[in-house]
């Protein structure tokens, strides 16, 4: 073997080696380029997840503001009928602690068989004061 021959058979194989480190090269490649078409569909599912999410917090914070709102509303109706019934409560209990009032209990619950003695435990009033209020009634 002379040295040209050695030469190109040197280069031969230099030659080769080049050729496999180069497919070896395209193969990480692809792979590569794999990889990052995978990690791309990954972002964009993430990022449409995320999109969702934030149009969820949007609509859940609409909605809170809203029944917020609406208890504002419910709040301030349950107040004003709380006044009434406490107007309502106030007069039912100055009526049923008038004078006639009592008179007029105390007169239907003697018609109606009630004693004197019941009556005047019912209205804390002593035994006379019941007997002279039927006795005025006469």
């Amino acid at each position: 073997m002379t040295n040209i021959e050695i030469i190109l058979l040197i280069l031969s194989v230099i030659e080769i080696i080049l050729l496999i480190l180069v497919l070896l090269f395209f193969f990480r490649l692809k792979k590569s380029e794999k990889f990052v078409a995978n990690l791309q569909k990954k972002q964009e599912d993430f990022i449409q997840k995320l999109s969702f999410s934030s149009e969820m917090e949007k609509e859940f914070l609409n909605t809170f503001t809203t029944r917020q709102e609406e208890l504002i509303e419910l709040e301030k109706i349950l107040s004003k009928k709380t006044k009434e019934l406490k107007k309502l409560i106030l007069k039912a209990e100055q009526f049923t602690n008038s004078p006639l009032f009592v008179k007029q209990i105390i007169l239907m619950g003697h018609k109606a068989g009630e004693s004197i003695e019941s009556l005047a435990k019912t209205f804390n009033l002593t035994q006379e004061e019941v007997e002279l209020i039927l006795e005025h009634s006469k």
